[in-house]
């Protein structure tokens, strides 16, 4: 999935070049290209989709050398996860009505790749066995107010993975108490977004939990892979109401599972979560720049351009992002509020700067 825009990672992160198609972290590729990357130990790179909205198409080729046009799947309109997974599902099952499938974000951080690929080939073990939706899951380090939390409880059934339980609950982004009680209590992970499950099981739980999609996708079976599939995707996207997938199946699902996993992830959805990936100074300053002097200073996170010189004094779990005309200032603690400044600034000074 490679159509968002980021918005928390404003402003280097921009509606026309969200941060999937930076190098955050400096390592020379992509997020989308590591994404990629990592699913070729997976599969071939022939059954590697990547869905974009129409505007990214071009820098999906660009990244992605040599990806064949009918691997890009292109959204019309930015409707959410579900609508983005159903057009996929349904397409892919006309390929292969068997398919096992894995959907995950392009903008993540995997630093443990290899026991990544161990724990999605037991999700696919269990996924084919049984029409099951499986999830990963993270053992939380701290209480995050940004991410999804999963309950979970001992499995009925003996699983040949000890690590995969039956999902309890889902909660979305909870308060600070909450998120320390959820630490607490052991038995709740993050919610990484990855999901895995069969096309079968995956077409079951629309037609279930989510008719409308369903029906709306379901009708693009005689079009999917054929020159009638865009057309088609235009007319679907337009009656599409925008609903994540955990809104639209899995929190109403009762047969989904979920894998604790601990494979050096992180979402890279806020200038926090970057801050514990970068090499940090004597004072616990991660600094992106070359010409960056920083007196008085700790804990803060500072991103600019190369050639800017930043010289910045007195400021304690602060973040300082410089990006084209846009400079932000914000504390650490209250990053949660970059998409109110963003939608502020959309208001009050137009798309320029979005």
């Amino acid at each position: 999935m490679a159509g968002g825009v980021g918005s928390r990672f404003w402003p280097m992160s921009r509606t026309a070049h969200p941060k999937q198609f930076m190098d955050i972290l400096g390592t020379g590729r992509t997020l989308l290209k590591e994404t990629y990357d990592r699913f070729v130990k997976l599969c071939p790179i022939e059954n590697i989709y990547i869905v974009t909205n129409d505007a990214y198409v071009g820098l999906v080729k660009e990244q992605i050398k040599g990806i064949a046009p009918g691997n890009i799947l292109s959204e019309p309109s930015r409707k959410n996860t579900a609508p983005c997974v159903a057009y996929a599902v349904y397409k892919i099952a006309q390929l292969n009505p068997d398919a096992l499938t894995v959907i995950a974000p392009s903008d993540h951080l995997i630093i443990k790749e290899d026991t990544f690929v161990k724990a999605i080939k037991a999700c696919f073990f269990k996924a084919a066995s049984e029409d099951c939706l499986v999830t990963l899951g993270i053992r939380p380090s701290r209480p995050d107010t940004g991410y999804g939390y999963i309950q979970y409880v001992e499995s009925e059934a003996k699983e040949k993975d000890i690590r995969i339980k039956k999902v309890k609950t889902f909660t979305e982004k909870p308060d600070l108490e909450m998120a320390k009680f959820f630490l607490k209590s052991g038995d709740f992970l993050w919610n990484s977004g990855i999901f895995i499950w069969s096309v079968k099981s995956a077409m079951a739980a629309f037609e279930k939990h989510s008719p409308d999609l369903d029906t709306i996708f379901k009708e693009g079976n005689s079009a999917y892979n054929t020159p009638k599939e865009t057309e088609f995707i235009e007319r679907a996207y337009s009656s599409c109401k925008n609903i994540s997938i955990d809104y639209a199946i899995m929190e109403k699902a009762d047969n989904v599972y979920v894998r604790s996993s601990i494979i050096g992830w992180s979402d890279l959805g806020t200038w926090g979560s970057l801050y514990d990936h970068i090499q940090h100074d004597d004072n616990k300053n991660a600094v992106v720049g070359k010409n960056v002097m920083i007196y008085d200073s700790k804990n803060c996170i500072v991103n600019v351009s190369k050639n800017k010189l930043v010289v910045m004094q007195g400021l304690e779990d602060y973040i300082v992002v410089e990006s084209d005309e846009i400079l932000l200032i914000c504390k650490k603690e209250d990053e949660q509020q970059i998409r109110t400044f963003v939608n502020d600034v959309k208001i009050q000074k137009g798309d320029k700067f979005i």
